[in-house]
Formats: structure tokens, sequence, C-alpha cells
């Protein structure tokens, strides 16, 4: 697979100590729009710490949890730091990643997450399903970090011994959604929005950077997961590279882009239980609030074994979505999938979708059909709570070409709203080799063009 070429530079005032410095890289990244460059951390002159030297133990989750806590902090306190978890199997609890640090696992190494929801505790800033609270911690957390990366050939690993079990969503569940959802509505300050009790079980993320800059994911492999499995949120600057996933849980997306911007995503494998890769822009008055887009986002060179849909977008993209562009990836023959791009939101949102590009890709059997977008995607919510504010979402300039799909039900299917149709779809060369049924199913579409 191909990679970026990029350039090592120097950028601002650089940050050094022991005379090692961290280098931030520019990736050059081609689209179809204007796409910075993104800029991304290089700690190849930055000191070493194994976590052994901190005292971490193999068997035992406390010492090696503090162990990991000082080695994060001697490198962060130096402004450049490479964290080693050495080879072999390290029982942990929460990671809180700071700025200049490198998480590094070295090949052969398991960093296996305790299953005891007590050891990612207190209470962190994070969000819900687009909604914003304090909830238990991700299991690796960074908070307004920069210049942070996660790699190495090893593994990240979550016990899901207690949150497989939360994967129901019982009544006191769905109690504690709703409580959440009227506190967004009604403004109630996220700080007062403390989810974790007896009965909410709002599970976490695996890994999420929380208004961060300047981060890089790459080679890492990660098996199981809580909640979603990388969440950058807030997040400007990323790249995750040649990263293999595996979580086939509830609501298991691979990788959740939510109002961040200029991100790429190449060389990866998505084995997931829900979405490979879902772009979000946070849910109703609380997106609307933050008023921050997902932007610039570039998915090529990546692989589905397993995933509900290869990209969705949405359904919380309450902030807006713009510039996406999907190439050269391609699904698995035999895998699970109901499309290869699908767009859904519904009269809560708000928010616009727009510039979404996909080219080459290729796909075996695909349970519902190439292309999907619908503006009346509730879930759970239909029924749950009311619509307090109506805001419609602009849907406009989705382009495909090069598509190809072995079996489908559809090519599109596309229903937009009455009031405010979807605007100027495009699909070049978009074929399947079966279509089980009506290839073109659409409601309220203007500038429908197939070349």
């Amino acid at each position: 697979m191909k990679r970026c070429m990029y350039v090592f530079f120097w950028i601002g005032m650089m940050f050094s100590c022991a005379n090692q410095t961290v280098l931030l890289e520019q990736v050059a990244v081609d689209a179809p729009f204007e796409m910075p460059n993104i800029e991304i951390p290089n700690f190849s002159n930055a000191p070493r710490y194994s976590i052994v030297d901190f005292g971490a133990e193999r068997d035992d989750v406390d010492a090696t949890s503090q162990a990991i806590e000082a080695a994060i902090a001697k490198a962060h306190a130096n402004k450049g730091g490479v964290v080693v978890i050495p080879t072999g199997e390290w029982l942990t609890g929460k990671v809180h990643l700071k700025s200049y640090v490198n998480l590094h696992l070295e090949e052969g190494a398991v960093l296996r997450f305790s299953g005891d929801p007590q050891r990612y505790l207190p209470a962190v800033h994070t969000s819900w399903e687009g909604l914003e609270c304090y909830n238990y911690s991700p299991l690796i957390y960074a908070y307004e970090g920069t210049h942070m990366a996660i790699t190495g050939k090893g593994e990240l690993k979550a016990d899901m011994q207690v949150w497989r079990k939360w994967f129901s969503r019982p009544k006191g569940h769905m109690e504690s959604l709703k409580q959440l959802y009227y506190m967004a509505a009604y403004d109630v300050p996220v700080e007062d929005r403390n989810m974790v009790n007896d009965s909410a079980n709002f599970r976490p993320q695996f890994i999420q950077f929380n208004r961060c800059q300047h981060v890089l994911m790459e080679d890492v492999k990660i098996t199981n997961s809580p909640f979603w499995t990388i969440h950058p949120y807030m997040t400007k600057h990323i790249v995750v590279r040649g990263v293999r996933i595996h979580a086939h849980g509830h609501n298991n997306d691979g990788i959740d882009p939510e109002m961040t911007q200029n991100m790429l995503i190449e060389d990866c494998v998505f084995d997931q239980g829900d979405d490979a890769i879902a772009i979000k822009a946070g849910r109703n008055q609380d997106a609307w609030r933050l008023n921050r887009p997902t932007q610039n986002i570039v998915i090529r060179n990546s692989h589905v074994i397993n995933g509900h849909q290869l990209v969705a977008i949405g359904s919380e993209m309450s902030g807006g979505v713009e510039n996406v562009f999907v190439e050269n990836c391609s699904v698995q023959p035999g895998a699970k999938l109901n499309h290869l791009l699908f767009i859904k939101t519904n009269e809560r949102r708000g928010g616009f979708v727009r510039h979404i590009y996909m080219k080459n890709v290729t796909s075996g059997r695909i349970d519902l059909g190439i292309l999907g977008i619908e503006t009346d995607v509730l879930y759970q919510w239909r029924n749950l709570v009311p619509t307090i504010e109506r805001r419609l979402t602009t849907i406009h300039d989705i382009y495909l070409e090069e598509v190809h799909a072995e079996n489908v039900e559809f090519v599109s299917r596309i229903l937009g709203q009455e009031e405010l149709p979807v605007q100027n779809v495009q699909l070049k060369a978009v074929v399947a080799d079966t279509i089980r049924g009506e290839a073109y199913r659409h409601k309220n579409v203007n500038q429908f063009e197939l070349q």
C-alpha cells in the first residue's frame, strides 16, 4: 500500500530537552477540494522510557497503571518522550495521554485494559452519541493535548466481561439517555451532566482524543471495545495509518471523527460490529452551541472485513460535515455490509452534508445498496423523546465515481425531505453485476445525474 510522502520541518518554537526535539511532519494529501497539509508529530529524536523502569509488572494492574502514568508524566515534563510498552502482556487501567508523548507498543506487546468500570473513574469530560457529558474515562484518553501519538506493532486489547453485559439497553440506561437529551436541549452546563450512576451504563470509548491537535496513530492492532473504538473529538490534524481493528460488540464503530478537521485515514483494516468509519458532528443543541463542523477528511487504501457501512455520515451531524474523500478502498467478499456510503439524518439535526466524494471502491455482495441517503433516521429516539426544536439538514453535492459491487438490492436509495430536497447527486461508472430490486429508489431529489 502506498504511504504518503512527507517532509520534516521545524515549525515555530521547537520543544527540546537534553538536546532532543519533537518535530512536526507535514503530510500532503490529494483531494478534490482544498485540503490543508496535515501536521503530525515525529518522535524519532525523542528519548524512550520503558514502563519497566517505572515499576511495571505484567500481572499487576496497579503497578503497571502507575508505571505508565509515571512514564507519561516524565515524557510530558521533558516536552517529548516515547513511553515504551515492551514485548509481553501488560494489564492496566485507564491511560491518560499528555502533550509531547508517544505511547509505543513493541512488536509482541499487548496492553490489556481491565474490564472493571471503577478503574475508569473519576468521570471525565467526554460525550455520548453526540451529547457532551461527564462519564467513565475512555480507556485511552487525551484532553486538550498536542503532539501525541500511539504507535508500534503491538496490540491494545479491552477485557469485555462487564462492558459486554452493558451492551443491552435496559430501562435505567434509557432513562439516563432521556435525562441527558433534555439537559443538552435546555443548556444545562456540561459539568452538571454526570452520567455515572448505578444504571446508566454509558460505556466509554476505547480511544478518545478530545479537543486535541497534531495526533498520529500508526500500525497498532486494536481488539474489542466497550463503545466506539477510535474517537477524535473536536480534534485537528490527525493521521490514522496502518491500524487494524477487530471489535464486534454493540456500537463498535471503527473510527468516529466528530467535529474534527484535517484528518487522513489510510492503509487501515476494519472488522467491526457496526460502521467501519462513521463521520459525525455532534447532536442537536449541543452541536449548534459548539458550532464546529467536521471537514477535510480523507480515507484511502483501506479494507473492510465486516461493518454495517464502509462510511456512514451521521446521524449525529448537527455541526455539519463537508469535504470528505473516500478513495481506493475495498470490502472483502462475504462481508456483512449495508451500504458503501450511507448519509443519515432526521428533523432534529439541522446542519449540512456537502462535498462528499467516493472514487475507486469495490465490494462483493451488499445487503442493501451502494449509496443510501435517508432523512428520517431516529432509531430508538423516535418514541423515547419528543422533537424539541425542528431543523432540517441540507444535503448536496454528492459524487461517486468508479464504484463496483457484485450484488446489491439497489444502486442508490435517496429519501429526501419534501421541504428540503437532496440536491446534486452524481454517479459516474457506479455499477453492480446483479441488482436484486429497483436500481434507483428516489424521493425528493433534485439534479440526480448518471454517467
